[in-house]
């Protein structure tokens, strides 16, 4: 049975809300005003919270602003009870990190639906962050679960030939790119003029958002490695999504830290692993990303030259070393056109 917080100073209100909640079937706690709301809260860890805004003792916005600052209840759905001469406030709640806001007097059937909408979306996002469906990124299923997936959906699809370039160091960002079909590397180039991958990006994931959000001009390049297909979500339409619902930002924040872990283990792979064990990883990786259902072999396309940037070495040194990989009957190679043979092999490697 789940469990729904009411913190409202109105007895009259909070009796009539406990009752359309009890007999909806869900256990009702409550609390009269927000400090002793913000005490039930952390004791109780209820799976959603109706708090009204003017209250004594503590007001909606502290309520929401104290348990957004405790890690254990930052994530429970809000939602505000609002008088409608108080609508004006309520973008001021929002922006705080309200989940959704219900003005009084309100319908029964309204606030039944806000919650049931707000505790099914919760659900869905736990389940992601529980599934294990390796066949699926998490940046798809979080498409999937937002206003992402229509926006993706609306979007002008661009087709970009082998080695076209899609944005250049410098570039001002106007776009969210998501992968349609195809394959997008993403580099830097050293002051060398030595190139190493910072990002492969293959269908159903999005790229190009780090310098998107952070409103600065592209810190890397990228290319097609095949034709691709790529939908160009504008990043105006973006902003507004970002803007406009609390857990499309958490998951962004996610892929964030997921690119920061990973980029903290290639690091730590550049440091301390030899190049055959560099060049293995390297090919798991790629075979991750081309790989379509229960396919065995996997067919990548990567010159020998991209392959020494994302491992950082020389490209004689990848050569030497797919030669052997070859003879060892993990891959075989024609051309760019790489086929993963034994990728438990590549995965497992370990000098």
């Amino acid at each position: 049975m789940k469990r729904i917080a009411i913190i409202e100073d109105n007895h009259e209100m909070r009796e009539n809300i406990e009752e359309i909640l009890e007999l909806a079937d869900y256990e009702v706690l409550s609390a009269p005003n927000g400090k002793e709301g913000v005490e039930l809260v952390k004791r109780e860890r209820p799976d959603l919270i109706v708090c009204d805004i003017m209250m004594p003792e503590l007001d909606g916005y502290g309520v929401l602003y104290y348990l957004s600052k405790i890690p254990e209840t930052r994530g429970i759905p809000f939602i505000f009870l609002t008088a409608k001469t108080e609508r004006s406030d309520m973008r001021k709640g929002m922006n705080l990190g309200a989940d959704d806001y219900i003005s009084k007097p309100f319908e029964e059937m309204e606030l039944l639906s806000a919650i049931e909408s707000r505790l099914d979306k919760r659900k869905r996002f736990e389940e992601v962050r529980e599934a294990t469906n390796k066949w699926k990124s998490f940046q798809d299923v979080v498409c999937d679960l937002t206003g992402l997936d229509s926006l993706k959906e609306d979007a002008q699809v661009k087709t970009y030939g082998k080695r076209e370039q899609i944005y250049f160091k410098g570039d001002t960002p106007k776009w969210l790119f998501y992968v349609v079909s195809g394959h997008v590397r993403s580099y830097k180039v050293t002051d060398e003029d030595k190139e190493y991958v910072t990002g492969l990006h293959g269908e159903g994931e999005f790229f190009g958002y780090i310098d998107l959000l952070s409103y600065s001009k592209y810190s890397e390049y990228a290319v097609a490695i095949e034709s691709a297909q790529l939908a160009l979500i504008p990043r105006e339409d973006f902003e507004k999504l970002m803007l406009s619902d609390k857990d499309i930002s958490i998951n962004f924040i996610k892929l964030l830290a997921g690119n920061i872990v990973e980029k903290e283990d290639e690091l730590i792979s550049l440091a301390y692993n030899t190049v055959r064990k560099r060049v293995a990883e390297a090919l798991s990786r790629l075979y991750v990303k081309y790989k379509e259902g229960m396919a065995d072999r996997v067919e990548v396309t990567v010159t020998r030259d991209e392959l020494a940037s994302m491992v950082g070495t020389a490209t004689e040194s990848v050569i030497r070393i797919l030669s052997e990989f070859k003879s060892d009957g993990y891959i075989k190679s024609k051309g760019s056109l790489i086929t993963i043979l034994d990728y438990q092999s590549l995965r497992d490697y370990k000098y």
